[in-house]
């Protein structure tokens, strides 16, 4: 079963998800771009049918809605599902979407041409059993030669460091305030594992709302990762750094 708190963690976020990008409708299309080149390359230069397994409230599916794609989005938390769809409706795109845990994908066998799963989100699960259901399924629903795109933190140094405290990101509003996101994070014994404090500043006239959130990650490194994703059959593995991909985190590519 999902983690009805992760379910939850993302819902409540989901109203201000935005908020962690200094300007998201711009990190909407530069990461559109970036991962379209990396599938036109991969699969060849026309529109694919493509998954976003975590599509949250849209930042990678709209993107590649806009390039051209055949986009469905799924995410544990319904809240910012509807987000996205609503998002996409805004700029006159398509994006079937629905509520559904990575790990028990609900679409047939070889369905999609290839599988996006962005922003960090194969940290929040948090067993081997867990990463290993999720990348079985996703590579499930992926047609023969079809082409996964994993996004992750760079999680080596963080690692390394026991990093506590993330720098603060400062997001323009459109009223000329500005909302603040920090991240506090607290390790387990074993070092891989932490709970992170989300916070978020929001201005309300002359003083500020405080919202706060809290769930765990597993800090993956690119070997782990790249193992997990080797064990579930996929080839061709590759990382592809931030400064060459264009895309603002590690990503790795792999096919089926």
């Amino acid at each position: 079963m999902a983690d009805p708190s992760l379910a939850r963690f993302f819902d409540q976020l989901a109203a201000t998800y935005d908020l962690l990008y200094p300007d998201w409708p711009a990190a909407v299309a530069q990461q559109g771009r970036a991962l379209d080149a990396h599938l036109r390359d991969a699969l060849g230069d026309r529109p694919h049918r493509v998954l976003d397994c975590a599509c949250g409230i849209g930042t990678q599916a709209i993107g590649l809605a806009a390039a051209g794609h055949a986009v469905t989005g799924t995410d544990l938390s319904p809240v910012a599902v509807a987000r996205a769809v609503a998002e996409a409706a805004a700029r006159g795109l398509s994006l079937p979407a629905a509520a559904a845990d990575m790990r028990r994908l609900p679409f047939h066998d070889a369905r999609f041409d290839a599988v996006v799963c962005a922003d960090n989100s194969l940290a929040h699960l948090t067993t081997p059993d867990d990463v290993r259901t999720a990348l079985a399924a996703m590579r499930r629903v992926l047609r023969p030669g079809g082409q996964l795109l994993l996004g992750m933190r760079a999680y080596e140094d963080a690692r390394r460091e026991r990093r506590e405290v993330l720098p603060a990101r400062v997001t323009r509003l459109p009223d000329g305030g500005r909302a603040v996101t920090l991240q506090l994070w607290e390790w387990h014994e074993d070092g891989e594992h932490y709970d992170f404090d989300l916070i978020q500043l929001l201005p309300r006239g002359d003083t500020w709302e405080v919202r706060s959130r809290r769930t765990t990650s597993w800090a993956l490194t690119r070997d782990q990762v790249g193992g997990f994703v080797e064990a579930a059959g996929f080839e061709r593995l590759a990382w592809h750094e931030p400064a060459d991909s264009g895309y603002f985190q590690p990503l790795l590519t792999a096919r089926c």
